[in-house]
């Protein structure tokens, strides 16, 4: 099969570090298809640009639409998650969406490592009806492109969070950005570390092994007959349907 790990981002390391992730977690056979928007914010950290980032994340998927088995947004605020699955023809899931699924098996409550400011964690959670199993969300002090110019020390940030966070309660802990793709195995816990990317990975696999179709009917379905101006022809052709 074909998995799509789309990033919103238009950081080109971070997108090979998501690729790498995705690779090193996939089963004999998947093909992992990285792909980084041609437009949009270089990291997103605010709410105009995560705004930004999801039309250049459904232009990306249009490009793709057809071609792929599934699709992985490999971005930590799971952008455009409701739109792409709408929209795509195949299974979508976000990248914190499948590790709160998996962490949800792991224990009563997990907590969420991300860095800098959490409110928008907070906010996705709540979305995902996961909230109230979370034990607590943490930001390090540390930026998405600090990690590919300064691995160790923010592998040691990371690193000196995890205890407070065991301490709090969390029975696994989520490594919550694309950033972090790979960072589990520098990391030592006494709780599961989930790498949303893997486990993106390996729930997308199931999704196309039980080859559930496409809703017709409801909110999920795809949009049909609407008229657009200066959209990529792709995406413009999806919304016509």
């Amino acid at each position: 099969m074909k998995l799509l790990v789309a990033n919103a981002n238009t950081t080109q390391g971070i997108t090979d570090l998501c690729a790498a992730a995705a690779r090193a977690a996939a089963a004999p056979g998947t093909e992992i298809i990285p792909a980084t928007p041609r437009f949009g914010p270089a990291v997103i950290a605010t709410r105009v640009e995560n705004a930004i980032a999801g039309h250049a994340m459904l232009e990306l998927l249009a490009a793709h639409a057809g071609q792929v088995d599934g699709v992985l947004l490999a971005v930590s605020h799971d952008t455009a998650l409701e739109a792409a699955r709408q929209m795509m023809p195949c299974p979508v899931i976000g990248m914190t969406e499948a590790a709160a699924l998996v962490a949800m098996t792991q224990g009563a409550r997990f907590g969420l490592l991300t860095f800098g400011a959490i409110d928008s964690y907070r906010e996705l959670l709540t979305r995902h009806g996961v909230m109230a199993r979370v034990s607590g969300l943490v930001g390090v002090d540390a930026t998405p492109q600090q990690v590919l110019t300064d691995p160790d020390a923010v592998t040691a940030k990371v690193q000196g969070a995890i205890a407070g966070m065991v301490a709090e309660g969390a029975e696994s802990i989520i490594l919550g950005g694309a950033a972090m793709a790979g960072m589990g195995a520098r990391l030592t816990a006494p709780v599961p570390l989930l790498d949303g990317i893997a486990c993106g990975v390996k729930l997308l696999e199931a999704l196309v092994a039980l080859r559930l179709s496409k809703p017709a009917a409801g909110t999920h379905a795809a949009p049909r007959g609407r008229d657009s101006i200066g959209l990529d022809a792709a995406l413009a052709a999806l919304l016509r349907g």
